[in-house]
């Protein structure tokens, strides 16, 4: 079993930046895919970025390639997702993932374990 805890979120304006951190319990963590992804109450959940388990493959949404990044620090059992130029519809609750088999993918069913969520809000 894993525990994915998520910190980081907040209230910035408009072109600001924030980073979230995703810490994740167990032993296995450098072998998982991990991922963020994203959702309104009602609305269905949306991939934002992922990162296989060694860190070589990074897949970005459209909506935030060029202004997020995510990474990893397999020594600290954490994947982190910086966000720069922020802009109000990127308000949203954000969600770390966890996927067994490392592959980094883009559908939100392919990942077994989810965080519960932390809250971004973009002012304009």
């Amino acid at each position: 079993q894993v525990q994915l805890v998520e910190s980081g979120g907040g209230l910035v304006q408009a072109g600001g930046s924030l980073r979230l951190s995703c810490a994740a319990s167990g032993r296995s963590f450098s072998s998982y895919a991990m991922g963020w992804f994203r959702q309104t109450p009602g609305k269905e959940r949306e991939f934002v970025a992922t990162i296989s388990w060694s860190g070589d493959s990074r897949y970005y949404a459209d909506s935030v390639k060029g202004r997020f990044t995510i990474s990893r620090d397999n020594a600290k059992n954490t994947v982190y997702l910086q966000m720069n130029s922020l802009k109000p519809e990127d308000t949203d609750v954000y969600y770390c993932a966890a996927k067994i088999y490392g592959t980094a993918t883009m559908p939100w069913d392919d990942y077994n374990y989810w965080g519960q969520g932390t809250q971004v809000t973009v002012s304009s």
